[in-house]
């Protein structure tokens, strides 16, 4: 077996022979060695192949996180083909929409009944069992690493989520630069936050896997609860956390972070900006603890990084995203199309081994070149600073959201004439939509939870409405979004 697998699924397989017997995933319930881990993915990659999967071919997975999930994932790039996570709290319509347009040739879930479109298979009733003949049976195929891994569907503002598709070759870019960037090693312990749809995941299960380390499973039903988070990190003992700003700062609110200081020794956060107060907050109450700012859209993975220490205690301005990470080349390109001087803003563009290889059903990256969309700028000493989007698309508590698509789907009501969302600023951000009813009497804040509940994922519903005559208009006849986040925070 080769040291440097060029393949996600090879890092198991290669931890199973360096470290057989020694945790590779676990739950509350369950521990697999990475022995079990290789055996049960193999099993289950041979079942896949007797229905039929092959290489190419996409398979959904709608199931919680578990040990399960991640034999899953494993077994579906074991035969060449990718996986296509989905959180089963979506919406049916949602994941019918995902389905159709990943063209999965099959779908797992631990929930079968869902109400969806083509046939669903329970997850846990395929056979993982070891396979007969372990030399071919579910072995690894010689595909390349140029192969799909994955696709990550995120939202999309024609109403329609968009899926990102990153090969073998881009993923392990990442992992490989992540591990050696935060030191990992083979006695970590890591903690799974985020859901296997959103890229925080990726560190999470395959640098663990890289470096023969464990990661441990935070179940979903506790992820937003602090007491329940914190003793999950206490009891197994976690040395590495990633997850988005908010989950630290809801730690931080409720005292329970200095009690995990003497085995977390590095902490990561992304998928949103950190505001600086709670962020002192969190270098004073982890003071051993080694800290990093990762940013990258979904479409780069992590392109920058800032690791936060003692001397950012003085600064008085937003901490920068950082230098480029995992091979990337990042530079600013201006308004007119050129190279940006350093302390000119622009946008953030990025060229480099993790950038995806398109969005599923349209054309290719052209040049491996991804304009990020976000507006930035270049320090005098070389790091980047965040200046906010170009474009309709927000973050909140990490979870990347086109507001077109929350749009998208409250205009398919007869009784909104038009509309147009914003989020509020603040780590308590919240989604506010304006609309234009077509009778006097505006549809309540209730129907309109209602009515999205059935399109759109629970975090992209809005929490206030408010009701207008018209909305703000540019010269041109443009929506004025300015206007409308000039608004937000007028009572």
């Amino acid at each position: 077996m080769s040291e440097s697998p060029q393949r996600l699924e090879q890092l198991v397989e290669r931890a199973a022979m360096l470290w057989p017997e020694r945790a590779a995933v676990g739950t509350q319930t369950e521990v697999l060695s990475y022995t079990e881990l290789d055996s049960r993915s193999r099993g289950l990659a041979e079942s896949l192949r007797r229905s039929g999967v092959g290489r190419g071919d996409r398979v959904v997975i709608i199931a919680e996180k578990s040990v399960y999930s991640v034999v899953a994932m494993i077994a579906v790039m074991r035969v060449g083909a990718a996986f296509v996570p989905v959180e089963p709290s979506n919406p049916a319509l949602r994941i019918a929409k995902i389905i159709a347009d990943s063209g999965a040739v099959l779908t797992l879930s631990s929930n079968p009944s869902l109400a969806l479109v083509g046939p669903v298979v329970d997850l846990e009733s395929l056979d993982s069992a070891p396979p007969r003949n372990p030399s071919t049976g579910g072995g690894v195929e010689p595909f390349s690493g140029d192969d799909l891994a994955y696709i990550l569907y995120t939202s999309g503002s024609t109403g329609t989520p968009k899926g990102v598709c990153i090969s073998h070759r881009n993923a392990l870019a990442f992992v490989e630069w992540a591990a050696a960037s935060a030191g990992l090693e083979c006695s970590d312990r890591l903690a799974n936050h985020a859901s296997f749809n959103f890229d925080l995941s990726v560190f999470d299960l395959y640098a663990t896997f890289l470096v023969g380390a464990s990661v441990w499973l935070i179940p979903a039903d506790g992820s937003g609860v602090p007491r329940v988070v914190a003793a999950f990190l206490e009891r197994h003992r976690i040395t590495v956390l990633y997850c988005v700003p908010s989950v630290l700062i809801m730690l931080l609110e409720e005292g329970m972070l200095p009690s995990l200081q003497a085995e977390l020794r590095t902490v990561i956060f992304a998928g949103e900006p950190f505001p600086l107060g709670p962020l002192k907050t969190l270098r004073r109450s982890l003071p051993l603890a080694r800290m990093f700012n990762y940013y990258g859209p979904t479409e780069t993975n992590v392109c920058t990084s800032y690791e936060v220490t003692a001397a950012d205690l003085e600064r008085n301005d937003p901490i920068p995203i950082g230098t480029p990470a995992s091979g990337a080349r990042i530079w600013i390109r201006d308004d007119d199309g050129q190279i940006a001087r350093d302390g000119e803003e622009g946008e953030l563009m990025v060229e480099g081994p993790t950038v995806m290889l398109g969005y599923w059903g349209q054309p290719p990256v052209v040049g491996g070149v991804y304009g990020t969309g976000d507006r930035a700028k270049r320090g005098p000493d070389g790091n980047f600073v965040f200046l906010g989007r170009t474009d309709s698309l927000v973050k909140i508590r990490g979870r990347r959201i086109d507001l077109g698509e929350i749009e998208s789907a409250l205009s398919e009501r007869s009784d909104v004439v038009d509309v147009a969302v914003v989020v509020t600023r603040g780590v308590a951000a919240r989604l506010r939509a304006y609309l234009v009813p077509r009778r006097s009497e505006a549809p309540s804040l209730l129907d309109l939870k209602r009515f999205l509940a059935e399109r759109v994922p629970s975090y992209m519903i809005v929490d206030e409405v408010v009701s207008l005559t018209a909305l703000p208009r540019t010269a041109r006849g443009k929506l004025d979004r300015a206007r409308l986040m000039r608004m937000e925070n007028e009572p």
